[in-house]
């Protein structure tokens, strides 16, 4: 069975993927989903792992019958122009990542440690103590987390902020969340989006990127968080937009940001500017170019759950973390 493999993550853990893999089983590695020799490779690949691939690529695989993210979003592969017999999955193991992420720069955000270090590194000493004007700030204790989005990311992330003695609301898609065994004030569908961001400090935007989340949170929303609220966005840039988040932090509408996932991406040299307007000139925005999930152990994870649907694909076994099912394979397990 041939595997090519796109994703530059999965590169450090090349000889714990290929060992794990059953006799017979050759793997060609490339550095982008881009690399002109990919097109040549697919011809006669059985398994793709990566999170891009186009309509183009997917006609030059007449032989594929799974293709394999190494993450969670899938919005990069052409589903529609696969054939029906090849299956697509997914995995994730990057909750634990962000999680820590979404706490730590809630809690840089929330003290005011990005402008004290820039100012003590200026010689001024930007602490309460030394002036006046500098409001006392909050800990994270009783602060009420929004949760959009409660899946994988917001169940973790929440784990977290309990641990401080924060509460937390939640809206979701289905509205199905079960407020009382998650331990969340309540918990309802996206209808209450705009009860959630007033009666939150902070705002963790975790929803996948459609056509019915895209530009879920503008001028309006922000403003129901007030000046006072921090918005965290580890879901896709533009969930939130661009305009209306810029505005709103240059503005003082809210007090701030982290954002780690934006609304223009590099190229593979890894240099451009990450939206159409100037973030990095706002002081109250912690910004992060989508490494939140980006960790050793994450990876280590996903190698495991990619080999272990190689494996149950060459067995003829169900997949886990099915995101379509192939017309061969069956539905996930898991």
């Amino acid at each position: 069975m041939k595997i090519i493999v796109t994703d530059r993550n999965l590169a450090p853990h090349r000889a714990r993927l290929e060992d794990a893999l059953v006799p017979g089983c050759s793997v060609s590695w490339h550095g982008s989903p881009h690399d002109a020799s990919v097109l040549d490779d697919l011809a006669e690949a059985e398994v793709y792992v990566g999170g891009v691939l186009t309509a183009s690529m997917a006609a030059a695989a007449p032989k594929l019958r799974l293709v394999h993210v190494a993450g969670a979003g899938t919005d990069n592969i052409a589903i529609t122009d696969l054939p029906e017999r090849v299956a697509v999955a997914n995995t994730f193991h990057h909750e634990a990542a962000i999680a820590e992420y979404v706490v730590a720069t809630t809690v840089s955000l929330r003290r005011g440690i990005p402008a004290a270090d820039r100012a003590l590194r200026e010689g001024r000493w930007a602490s309460p103590v030394h002036d006046p004007a500098i409001p006392q700030p909050n800990t994270l204790h009783g602060a009420t987390i929004g949760f959009v989005g409660f899946g994988h990311i917001g169940r973790e992330t929440w784990r977290l902020f309990r641990a401080f003695g924060c509460e937390a609301v939640a809206v979701t898609a289905s509205g199905r969340t079960d407020a009382g065994a998650e331990g969340l004030r309540w918990a309802g569908d996206i209808t209450r989006l705009g009860s959630l961001l007033r009666e939150s400090d902070v705002v963790v935007v975790a929803v996948p990127l459609t056509e019915g989340t895209r530009g879920l949170i503008g001028e309006r929303e922000l403003r129901d968080v007030g000046e006072r609220g921090i918005v965290v966005n580890v879901a896709r840039g533009p969930v939130v937009d661009e305009r209306a988040l810029f505005d709103a932090l240059s503005g003082g509408l809210i007090a701030g940001a982290a954002i780690d996932v934006w609304y223009a991406y590099p190229g593979a040299d890894g240099a451009g500017e990450p939206a159409s307007l100037p973030f990095a000139t706002l002081p109250n925005a912690i910004l992060t170019p989508h490494s939140s999930g980006i960790t050793r152990q994450t990876f280590l994870g996903r190698v495991d759950d990619i080999t272990d649907n190689i494996a149950r694909l060459i067995r003829g076994v169900p997949l886990r973390n099915v995101v379509r099912a192939g017309r061969s394979s069956t539905e996930s397990v898991s």
